[in-house]
């Protein structure tokens, strides 16, 4: 009978969960029922599997909508029908074209109109009519004839009571952006949209025997198949038995490559990966992996393999990623094992202006109908649906903010408040909008419509319309083809390197890095700022406290730094037992025979499923469920919470003192949403290397590199003072030496035109490409001619001083371009056979200062180049002490200068606000300091700029930075222009 159900993926509509309805459903007796979803059918694998468990037989659907109003219903008579559906809805989502009055033919689903939008007579043999109850009266009097085989119930389901409507009404104000005193009647589903005992709903039909009979009919033809099994394209080349020669071949090729021909070590492993591949049937997806690989390096891409993947020696061998794991003792299993409850999957970095290319090799070899990226679903979090409902009361910003940020302390100061934080509640965790995975890719055997209808974002490809949770479910194993800026600034340094001095480096040749001296050297002293995961100011302060100098110790300090683990207080004691191993304290037997490469710490999850095996005795699969919830990749909230359960008993019943098994559970739970896989750790730590050993031997190519990558947790005017103290010249931008991006030409950097602020890209782009087509140019009027540049553009390079060149000042050129600009706006003219002579005008002497320069430079590229931000102050003082002399003043007070980097901000638990800073001195070196709650509060952070800063000097571990006792940013100078 309930033919049109809507759960929360009908978004900012429904307020129901799957589980929710389902529940509700078996409470009322209802034997079955459709979900049809708003314009998707997201939640119709998790629907089907819900209501089977339940003893529910699912139909699956859609409610078709065009601006608010609905169309119609269409109802899937099998997985075929299903398909149609997906179909129909994927091509107005992909044209970005609206859905019209009436579908497409369907030959395996059904259409149900609204009462009163249709005739009898218009209907084809698959199409009805709906009628609510509320509507039946509109059926006196009229003759049935023709109607009478074509009315069937119309009853949907949005919420569950009178609560569950509220709530419904305020998520529509939301949608439609509006107050909630605006919404209109048309704007809500109707009081009665809730889900009645099935006796209930057919005795409000009773005088209409043959309405319930044709709705009785219709969900009675509806079957839905749900497959089991991996939806993942089967093969390779076209067999099982094909795809197991080729990969046996390439891995065999590849172990000669990575380990020799006789390491029987190697062998043995290789030979045990591929058996267990071949039995769980994932041949294919290790093939198409490495073909995604071996064409991404024909192309001169760059990549990084890393995740629980870089656990497979075929992997190693199949170049897929640079991590050893038999060197590192990484288990295959923690990857593929027949124990595993998830589908594994490849996490391939690209460089992120490489991506897109990788992409569009993948959607045309295997098809826009098999291929597509995965989605996600973005939820209301407490804050933000508490922001959205204060804004359709129309409360001013400054009370929104307090209301999102100190619920607790404001939710009773009146009945709004209460109002809104209760909705709040009830709203969080609720599916908000649709969006795009950071990376997944699916490849699927069959089309994928027989399993969701797809999007079109921005992007411009296809996404599916369910998250990695349900792709899961279902059985896709995605291809996660992911970018980053780390991978973008080494491999350009390559490339600067290879043009500029004609070295041609193999940056895989990770072994010879990792054991460099000079490497490790600078590894150990912790400068590493533009190196990929390594820069932060806390990942350079932990590689000076460990004293980090090896690529096993970087690999633990790539999982520790992670803010689980810093924030249990393991990373401190990990820290204490590198330095002291005879002091360590185990904290039971287990903890001692299992965890010794890691001093009793948990690091890495591997450790924690170690503990939960042997301590607790949980098996390998809820062992997996524990790995996936501390990824942050399993959301069944009842499954975790069993396992929890189980840990405590079984470490009861295996003898485990009751406050220790606390400790060990205290020290699991901390690694939740935040620990990585030893592989992970492991592929990180070899992008670091591989910076670092850039920054060592090429300094000034590297941080050109990372400048024009755009990436790293500083901003780019500090990378640029890092090429600076690497023994770069920095220019401004120069019309005849300047690229797009910055350019380097020995140890002179000239900026590029990206970074003027303000100038358009279509002239950034043109002026190179016109210099490089017809050489440089000889003078500003030339420039105009040849670029037929607009006055406003050209007087941003002139201010910039990008035409120095020419040997005249500043203002004798902005005179000069009024000549050629000041009273037209330029039109292209043909070029000129031959040049007029120039005319010369006589004018007084006009003059820039240092001083005007510097804040010409501020206002269009972000920060000075002719002075630094030191020179700018009015004061000459530069501190009493240099941050390389903190540790001859330990426990003492000491005043420094300090041009402000970054800041993090942390709550204390008392809730209260603290602050990590970083600065550099006036040598350029680099310091950090701690601002607790109460000299934050009194001496804050002011912007950017230098400040003076009275500190006591602390240490832990050989690191020193200032306890702030006072702190204030200092004066500049005034432009004397103004």
């Amino acid at each position: 009978m309930y033919l049109n159900c809507h759960s929360e993926y009908s978004l900012r509509y429904g307020v129901l969960s799957i589980e929710r309805l389902v529940e509700l459903a078996k409470f009322n007796g209802v034997e079955c029922m459709a979900l049809t979803d708003i314009n998707n059918s997201t939640g119709g694998w998790e629907f089907g599997k819900a209501c089977l468990d339940a003893g529910i037989r699912p139909v699956l659907g859609m409610e078709f909508r065009r601006n608010e109003r609905l169309l119609y219903i269409g109802i899937a008579r099998n997985i075929e029908g299903f398909r149609e559906l997906n179909e129909f809805l994927t091509h107005f989502n992909l044209t970005k074209t609206e859905i019209p009055d009436e579908p497409m033919s369907f030959s395996n689903a059904y259409v149900i109109y609204p009462f009163e939008s249709k005739s009898a007579n218009e209907l084809k043999e698959n199409e009805f009519i709906g009628i609510r109850a509320n509507e039946l009266n509109k059926l006196f009097g009229r003759p049935l004839e023709g109607l009478r085989d074509k009315l069937v119930v119309l009853h949907p389901v949005t919420f569950d009571d009178k609560k569950g409507r509220y709530l419904h009404a305020h998520l529509r104000a939301i949608d439609l952006n509006i107050l909630f005193s605006k919404l209109q009647k048309e704007n809500v589903a109707q009081e009665t949209e809730f889900m009645l005992p099935l006796s209930e709903l057919k005795r409000q039909f009773e005088f209409y025997p043959f309405i319930l009979k044709n709705t009785e009919q219709l969900i009675a033809s509806c079957s839905i198949a749900f497959e089991d099994g991996s939806k993942n394209r089967k093969t390779f080349l076209g067999s099982k038995y094909e795809d197991k020669e080729l990969l046996e071949k390439l891995a065999f090729e590849g172990m000669a490559y990575r380990y020799g021909k006789n390491n029987k070590t190697a062998l043995e492993r290789v030979k045990q990966e591929l058996k267990i591949i071949d039995d769980l049937g994932f041949a294919s997806y290790f093939l198409i992996t490495h073909d995604i690989i071996r064409y991404t390096m024909s192309q001169g891409f760059y990549h990084i393999g890393r995740g629980s993947g870089a656990n497979s020696v075929v992997a190693y061998c199949l170049k897929i990623t640079d991590v050893d794991p038999i060197e590192l003792d990484l288990y295959f299993e923690r990857f593929l094992n027949p124990k595993r409850s998830s589908p594994p999957d490849f996490d391939i970095d690209y460089s992120w202006d490489q991506r897109d290319a990788v992409h569009t090799y993948l959607f045309k070899k295997y098809g826009q109908q098999h291929t597509a990226l995965l989605g996600t679903m973005a939820t209301f979090k407490s804050n933000s649906s508490i922001r959205e409902l204060g804004k359709v009361y129309g409360l001013p910003k400054e009370e929104i903010d307090e209301l999102a940020d100190f619920p607790q302390k404001v939710w009773n100061r009146n009945e709004l408040t209460r109002k809104i934080v209760t909705l709040g509640r009830a709203m969080a965790g609720m599916p908000n909008q649709r969006s795009i995975h950071a990376g997944g890719v699916l490849i699927a055997e069959k089309p994928l419509t027989y399993y969701t209808a797809l999007d079109l974002p921005p992007k411009g490809l296809p996404i599916v319309q369910w998250d990695m949770y349900e792709a899961e479910e279902i059985g896709f194993e995605k291809f996660d083809i992911l970018s980053q800026r780390g991978i973008g600034h080494i491999k350009e340094a390559v490339d600067i390197v290879k043009r500029n001095r004609g070295v041609k480096l193999d940056i895989h040749d990770v072994p010879k890095l990792k054991e460099d001296a000079k490497v490790k050297e600078q590894l150990h002293s912790g400068d590493s700022i533009g190196c990929f995961y390594i820069e932060s100011p806390a990942m350079r302060g932990l590689l000076k406290k460990l004293a980090c100098d090896t690529y096993l110790t970087l690999v633990a300090a790539s999982s520790i730094i992670r803010p689980g683990v810093a924030k249990s207080g393991m990373m401190k004691q990990y820290i204490q037992c590198y330095h002291f191993p005879e002091k360590i304290n185990y904290l039971h037997p287990v903890m001692e025979e299992q965890l010794q490469e890691t001093y009793g710490v948990m690091v890495y999850q591997e450790d924690v499923l170690k503990v939960c095996h042997h301590y607790a005795g949980l098996d390998l699969a809820d062992a997996d469920v524990l790995r996936r919830a501390m990824s942050g990749k399993y959301r069944s909230k009842k499954e975790f919470e069993r396992i929890v359960q189980r840990f405590f008993e079984n470490s009861k019943e295996l003898g485990r003192p009751d406050d220790i098994t606390r400790e060990v559970w205290r020290q699991v739970e901390s690694f939740a949403g935040y620990s990585f896989s030893k592989a992970h750790s492991a592929s990180y730590a070899v992008e670091s290397f591989q910076s670092l050993f850039l920054k060592v031997y090429y300094p000034r190519e590297f941080m050109v590199a990372v400048i024009n990558n755009f990436g790293g947790f500083y901003k780019t005017w500090v990378y640029i003072h890092e090429a600076r103290r690497a023994g770069c010249t920095i220019l401004n931008p120069c019309v005849n030496k300047s690229e797009y991006t910055t350019a380097i030409y020995d140890a002179d950097v000239y900026l590029g035109f990206i970074h003027v602020g303000n100038l358009e890209t279509t002239f950034a782009r043109l002026i190179p490409e016109e210099r490089k087509r017809n050489g440089e140019y000889q003078s500003l009027e030339e420039f105009v001619e040849r670029t037929n540049i607009t006055l406003e553009q050209v007087m941003l390079l002139i201010r910039i001083n990008a035409f120095r060149f020419t040997g005249k000042s500043k203002k004798e050129l902005l005179w000069e371009v009024y000549n050629y600009l000041g009273h037209k706006r330029k039109t292209h003219e043909p070029q000129k056979l031959f040049n007029a002579p120039k005319k010369n005008y006589q004018l007084p002497e006009l003059v820039n200062t240092v001083v005007e320069n510097a804040f010409d430079e501020i206002e269009l590229l972000g920060f000075p180049v002719s002075m630094s931000h030191f020179d700018l102050l009015q004061t000459q003082y530069r501190g009493d002490v240099m941050a390389k002399e903190l540790m001859q003043y330990v426990g003492k007070q000491v005043k420094m200068l300090g041009n402000f980097v970054a800041y993090k901000v942390v709550k204390t638990v008392r809730g209260q606000l603290m602050y990590f800073g970083t600065f550099f001195d006036f040598k350029g070196d680099f310091f950090d300091t701690t601002h607790f709650p109460d000299t934050a509060a009194e001496f804050p952070f002011r912007g950017g700029g230098c400040y003076l800063i009275l500190g006591k000097v602390v240490e832990e571990f050989g690191f020193p930075s200032l306890e702030i006792v006072k702190f204030a940013k200092l004066p500049t100078l005034k432009d004397p222009r103004y």
